[in-house]
């Protein structure tokens, strides 16, 4: 076996690799609205704060993990722990693999709109309309999802060098230079002042607010991809004598500055272009709503909007094939952790994905329930990546793992700190909030509803069973495959 002999060129390709991973969908359709139902300007205090207090130490953790260990995360902390732990590493790749499944089908909707928006069909029509005859006739879900699926897997099935890290070195750049010209362009629109008061001068008597600093608990947790052990992956793949410290705060930093680009587009956007009763329908409408009903909307009323929606939802594409290469190499990866080599791999789990997603495409109801589930899950990734540094040793992993001589930027005691006692109060404290909330409504404890607390505990206790049961089938593949290395 060599599969695990795949390194980036540079560290500038491990950089722009973990930007695009961190940089999805996620940032410009999900932290606008997040941010404007959370006041705004007061929801970013918490959400700089949490990135320091939860994204920073994870992503470091998790880097450490796949560069000493050189494996995926259903394998790194089997390294890290012992074999008889090695059930959690395989709960954070299974969760990221079930949101990869509906990621692709998000994917393709964007590769729909900018297909559509390019040929001017969304000019003419009523979005809400079009958004509806689009995903009722499923078979074109489908399609853009198995195109999504053979965009991303031709990538990686060139490999690490080859493709994440050259594709990459093109799709980041452009994705922030788009995102640069849509927020200069929010800003140019008249009344995109009051957008720009809203997003950036806090209400500070609402800062008192608990919602608000556990939604930007929530939003730090899915937009940096901290916990997802996407960068346990991107860690296995670091050259020997390559830090990555810098690497990693720099790119959770310009993850923040990109939703920061993205809330100035699309809040200013709005504000500038309609009335209050329809910003608030806007900003309240979903992920979904959003972007391919409300945005399309606005941008048509917009000089010069015939070429900017095509560009909004190129950004879009961008940003969630960047993701989508990320998401699908982990999954990839986890089964050539188990021995298969990387021609034989790639296409094994692109077929798989493929059937695994048609339920999200084929059903919102279906989608919506798998996007609530598992991101309340990632906060159990989470938690369990700082259980494995925890049960290292969080001293003795920080000095041998983030102190190395080819760190520039060295790590402090903070680590320790943060990464024993602050992240499991962060995930007691945002689980509790997130049950609480599903529990209170009529139904709550209902496994098979669509956002409620027990189709959360349905699902993610299956999944820990799950792992316990394969546990020592997966550690035995996976540490046999290394004697072959």
């Amino acid at each position: 076996m060599h599969h695990t002999t795949e390194r980036f060129t540079s560290r500038w390709g491990v950089l722009l690799a973990t930007i695009g991973m961190a940089v999805g969908t996620g940032n410009i359709w999900r932290f606008p609205r997040i941010a404007a139902q959370n006041g705004g300007g007061e929801f970013l205090i918490p959400w700089v704060i949490f990135l320091f207090l939860w994204a920073i130490p994870l992503v470091l953790a998790e880097f450490a993990l796949g560069k000493s260990s050189r494996r995926g995360p259903a394998a790194a902390i089997g390294v890290a722990t012992g074999g008889r732990h090695n059930w959690m590493g395989i709960f954070i790749g299974l969760v990221t693999t079930f949101i990869t499944f509906y990621y692709t089908v998000v994917t393709g909707w964007c590769l729909k709109y900018l297909v559509s928006s390019s040929l001017g069909e969304l000019g003419g029509a009523d979005p809400q309309t079009f958004w509806d005859n689009f995903t009722a006739h499923s078979s074109q879900p489908v399609l853009f999802h198995g195109l999504a699926l053979v965009i991303a897997s031709f990538i990686i099935f060139r490999g690490v060098a080859a493709g994440i890290e050259r594709v990459n070195r093109y799709l980041i750049p452009t994705l922030f230079v788009l995102l640069a010209v849509a927020a200069v362009r929010a800003v140019m629109l008249p009344g995109a002042a009051e957008g720009l008061r809203f997003l950036f001068v806090p209400d500070v008597g609402n800062l008192g607010d608990y919602r608000i600093w556990l939604a930007a608990l929530t939003q730090t947790a899915w937009s940096t991809g901290a916990g997802w052990g996407l960068i346990t992956v991107l860690g296995a793949y670091v050259a020997e004598g390559q830090g990555f410290v810098k690497t990693g705060i720099t790119a959770v930093l310009a993850n923040n500055f990109a939703s920061l680009l993205a809330g100035i587009a699309v809040i200013c956007t709005v504000f500038a272009l309609s009335t209050s009763a329809d910003r608030e329908a806007a900003l309240g409408a979903g992920n979904e709503g959003l972007t391919f009903i409300w945005l399309p909307r606005l941008f048509v009323d917009m000089p010069g909007g015939s070429v900017l929606l095509p560009l909004f939802f190129l950004t879009l594409c961008c940003a969630a094939i960047s993701s989508l290469i990320t998401q699908l190499e982990l999954v990839n990866r986890m089964v050539m952790d188990l021995g298969v080599e990387r021609r034989r791999s790639v296409p094994m789990v692109a077929a798989v994905a493929f059937v695994m997603g048609l339920p999200s495409a084929f059903a919102l109801g279906f989608f919506r329930n798998q996007d609530w589930a598992w991101g309340v899950a990632l906060m159990v990734s989470g938690l369990f990546v700082a259980i494995t540094v925890i049960r290292r040793g969080a001293r003795q992993f920080r000095e041998e793992h983030l102190m190395g001589p080819e760190e520039e930027w060295r790590v402090g005691a903070w680590f320790e700190r943060l990464i024993t006692w602050l992240i499991p109060i962060e995930f007691v404290a945002l689980v509790a909030w997130w049950m609480w909330q599903a529990a209170s409504v009529e139904g709550g404890w209902d496994p098979f509803g669509e956002f409620t607390a027990g189709t959360v505990v349905f699902q993610v206790g299956l999944l820990i069973l799950l792992c316990l049961a394969i546990n020592r089938f997966v550690w035995r593949r996976a540490s046999a495959a290394s004697k072959g290395d």
